[in-house]
């Protein structure tokens, strides 16, 4: 079991959204990916650890979407995106709880995401969310450099295929975190 120190340990979640829990994901559902996310919010949040909710959002017009040439860009629809997609999926959010709004993959460029967690005295972040290999790995790799101990919570995680997700998984996340299951995540007596 990993003991954490509700005094210095955040757990945020990445992108449970209404417009992304919906996608096709791997190796679990987005719902399946939210009520882990849920049970975790619900464990933090009973021991008085911060939970920080992080979205990512666009205006209407793109104008504040990251907007370099890719080979492979993802969609943006014409007059943008349905009107709750960037909503926080149904259940999620309590009124204590920190709500991050993004632009881009990671959690910490051009957000105060960084800021909340130090004036907290945070120094372990445990993540999850969706997609693994996008927004949670490119928030670990940030906090990582940020210098914050990770955890990250695999059943807590899907992404666009199994094999994306295993990769992230497999590959990054043990070199710059612990990697665990939710139900191996404990508090240790204050």
């Amino acid at each position: 079991m990993t003991q954490l120190d509700p005094r210095t340990t955040a757990l945020v979640l990445i992108d449970l959204q209404k417009g992304i829990i919906g996608m096709p994901l791997a190796p679990r559902t987005g719902n399946e990916v939210l009520t882990t996310g849920q049970g975790l919010a619900r464990q933090f949040r009973a021991v008085g650890a911060p939970v920080i909710l992080v979205r990512v959002a666009w205006a209407d017009d793109y104008a504040d979407a990251p907007g370099q040439r890719v080979d492979q860009p993802f969609a943006r629809p014409a007059g943008g995106l349905p009107a709750a997609w960037g909503a926080l999926a149904e259940g999620l959010a309590q009124p204590q709880d920190l709500v991050i709004t993004k632009r881009q993959w990671g959690a910490f460029y051009g957000t105060e995401l960084d800021l909340q967690l130090r004036r907290r005295g945070v120094r372990t972040v445990v993540l999850g969310g969706v997609a693994t290999n996008f927004g949670v790995e490119s928030t670990a790799r940030q906090a990582w450099e940020y210098g914050y101990e990770l955890v990250v919570v695999e059943d807590a995680c899907a992404s666009a295929s199994a094999e994306l997700h295993d990769m992230a998984i497999r590959h990054i996340f043990p070199r710059i975190a612990r990697v665990v299951q939710g139900a191996d995540l404990g508090f240790a007596a204050v």
